[in-house]
């Protein structure tokens, strides 16, 4: 009898030992289950973080392309070999120059005043202003200019003024399109941007005051 207790005893350890493993096996894998579940989701989180970034960039190209485009069939303004905006030292100033810095592609500008016209000015003449350089035709006129620069320099940095006052830096390409109203020098792009800008220029300047402001942050 004794034996047959000690058998039946061992078999109920054995069965406990087991059903123990069991249970232990079971709690292992619910938790390497919750693990796996966790890890994954993670990476799904990841996953849509980076398709969003994705979506937002190439969102941004798309706006950026279509603006582009819509611009596209405008009427022609070219724009300057550099009508990027230069930074002089001590001041800010938002210039349309060439690749030398010399604004109005080289004309007097104040030729445009005392004779009415675009006149090519000397290299050897010059007066540097708000970081862009002027050329004049003769050592009056950079005298007439040194003397009162803001009197003579051409509005919204030389960019073309109907561009501005349509909120664009454009760059010109005749030099006959200008006009000086009120004591001011604009200039335009082109002949149809020169007449786009007269046919209304009270209200074309005011916006494109505005404008500028904004653009120079002024």
């Amino acid at each position: 009898m004794p034996r047959d207790a000690d058998l039946g005893s061992a078999r109920v350890g054995r069965r406990t030992r087991l059903a123990l493993r069991r249970r232990t096996g079971k709690k292992e894998e619910a938790l390497g289950l919750k693990r796996l579940l966790h890890s994954r989701s993670w990476a799904s989180v990841a996953a849509v973080v980076a398709l969003a970034a994705n979506n937002t960039v190439g969102s941004s190209d798309k706006q950026t392309w279509d603006l582009a485009q819509n611009h596209a069939g405008s009427e022609p303004i070219l724009v300057a070999q550099n009508a990027a905006p230069r930074e002089a030292k001590g001041e800010t100033a938002k210039v349309n120059v060439d690749s030398k810095g010399v604004i109005l592609k080289g004309y007097d500008a104040v030729a445009f005043f005392k004779q009415g016209k675009p006149v090519k000015g000397n290299p050897g003449i010059e007066s540097i202003y708000q970081g862009a350089t002027y050329l004049f035709a003769s050592t009056a006129d950079k005298a007439d200019f040194d003397k009162d620069p803001a009197k003579y320099v051409p509005q919204y940095g030389g960019f073309c003024a109907y561009g501005v006052a349509n909120g664009m830096t454009t760059g010109i390409s005749d030099p006959d399109a200008f006009v000086v109203y009120n004591g001011k020098l604009y200039v335009c792009g082109n002949q149809a941007s020169l007449k786009s800008f007269k046919s209304n220029i009270d209200s074309n300047i005011d916006k494109a005051d505005t404008n500028w402001r904004q653009l120079t942050g002024s």
